[in-house]
């Protein structure tokens, strides 16, 4: 059995919406499908999600969104209308949505959690539809029905161990499971959605939970590539990864899948296997627990801008015990999460996302750490790009750093920090922004261009 999940792009409009429920017919394995809200129609176009989170802060604002809440109507009755299906899924959409609105609103988490899963669970009522119109046996499950438990952290929500036990009862349905992505129910009964990209989180819990054999992915390209096709002209595709490398890349930049998706898949042995909807026949990238290291040890170059770093030091702080944990406390009393802390022995640097330092918190955390830690120095450098290279094989391999810095300064990039963990799985280096986009050309020329090293 396989669990499938279709993104936005996959279910945009009708002629998407029929290539899907195709690829879906042609495999009977294909059991389990999770869906997107429908994505953009082209560049101009705007995604369903984007429609409904601006109708709930108009309604939020003033409590009145007729205008914005026809635009979705009209989106879902458009679709409908190509598929030649009648106005009774288009009534039941609005009626949902009407409903929706006059849900509390004094907690705007809750009310705006509850507004966007709208976009996936009422594309999935409309390809459940759609798929009955034609003779085909299907049937729009609910999340609540089905038991899938979440956390009540509004927008960034996680899925509850006991979801994993209740979710098998889908295995008990007959016909083709249609499943909304991205959201779930907290135990009192409110709507809590994942991260924005969250709907491949819920094909991974889907997949794990049913003991799937496969988890397919469908977006819109034929593979995951070696560096962002934006970024490198015709990179090469990816045939096999693990979930590791998968996790980081995603992580790092690769928006082919939300970097927490592969958790549930990995911790329950399912492969994964990437795949285009438009080109169905293309193999697509496999992702398990291990791979073929062959020819290339490194198999992707990702960027992520939008980084600071506070660096913090202080003669003979390795031998200042609780050192660490007193900086780390500092930052957690403030909300923030950080991603990497490389350190010497009198000095110890703390990378995180910069959208994090609200206006006047930057200030406030180099007081703390002043007055608190008793430092030399403390400050905050702005504007920061992480590039990291990828790849199982460069524990085995030796001369991944050298050819890396080698080929950064052959293009005159220059480098504010380099880190490596000891898993030995990714090499992360900090430039400045506006240089991220070279040095992620100049990293791929360099591992996946140069014959000399194939």
């Amino acid at each position: 059995m396989k669990v499938a999940k279709f993104g936005g792009t996959s279910l945009a409009n009708a002629e998407q919406i029929k290539k899907v429920c195709s690829i879906v017919l042609n495999d009977s394995e294909r059991k389990v499908i999770v869906v997107s809200a429908p994505g953009k129609r082209d560049s101009s176009d705007t995604k369903v999600t984007d429609l409904l989170i601006a109708c709930a802060q108009k309604h939020l604002e003033n409590g009145n969104a007729e205008a914005e809440l026809e635009a979705v109507v009209m989106r879902f009755k458009n679709i409908a209308n190509e598929l030649g299906l009648d106005d009774e899924i288009v009534n039941l959409i609005r009626a949902d949505l009407e409903e929706r609105l006059k849900l509390d609103t004094s907690h705007a988490g809750t009310f705006m959690d509850a507004m966007k899963a709208a976009g996936e669970d009422n594309s999935a009522k409309l390809v459940a539809a759609y798929l009955n119109s034609i003779g085909k046996k299907a049937e729009y499950v609910s999340p609540k029905k089905a038991g899938l438990l979440m956390s009540d952290k509004f927008g960034n929500a996680q899925v509850l161990p006991e979801s994993y036990e209740n979710l098998k009862m889908i295995n008990n349905i007959d016909g083709i499971v249609i499943f909304p992505g991205f959201f779930g129910y907290t135990k009192d009964g409110k709507v809590a959605t994942f991260p924005r990209g969250g709907s491949d989180i819920t094909g991974s819990i889907l997949a794990a939970a049913l003991k799937a054999d496969l988890y397919e992915n469908f977006t819109d390209v034929d593979a995951v590539y070696a560096a962002h096709p934006g970024l490198v002209h015709n990179p090469v595709a990816v045939p096999e990864l693990t979930y590791r490398e998968m996790r980081e890349l995603s992580y790092a930049g690769f928006s082919v899948l939300h970097e927490d998706t592969l958790v549930p898949v990995f911790k329950a042995g399912v492969p994964v296997c990437i795949k285009n909807t438009n080109n169905p026949s293309a193999p697509g990238t496999k992702i398990s627990l291990v791979r073929d290291y062959s020819p290339n040890h490194v198999v992707g170059i990702a960027s992520d801008a939008g980084f600071c770093c506070i660096y913090v030091s202080k003669f003979m702080m390795n031998r200042e015990v609780g050192f660490g944990r007193k900086l780390l406390q500092i930052l957690e009393d403030e909300g923030i999460s950080y991603e990497h802390t490389p350190s010497g022995i009198d000095n110890i640097s703390i990378i995180l996302k910069q959208n994090q330092l609200k206006e006047g918190m930057e200030q406030k955390i180099i007081d703390r750490i002043k007055a608190e830690l008793k430092v030399d120095d403390v400050s905050i450098d702005h504007d920061l790009a992480m590039i990291i290279i990828v790849g199982e094989g460069m524990k085995n391999t030796v001369g991944t750093a050298s050819r890396a810095t080698t080929a950064l300064a052959k293009a005159s990039i220059s480098l504010e920090m380099i880190n490596q963990g000891s898993s030995e799985i990714t090499m992360m280096f900090a430039v400045r922004e506006n240089e991220a986009h070279k040095a992620v050309i100049s990293l791929y020329n360099e591992f996946f261009l140069n014959k000399q090293y194939k």
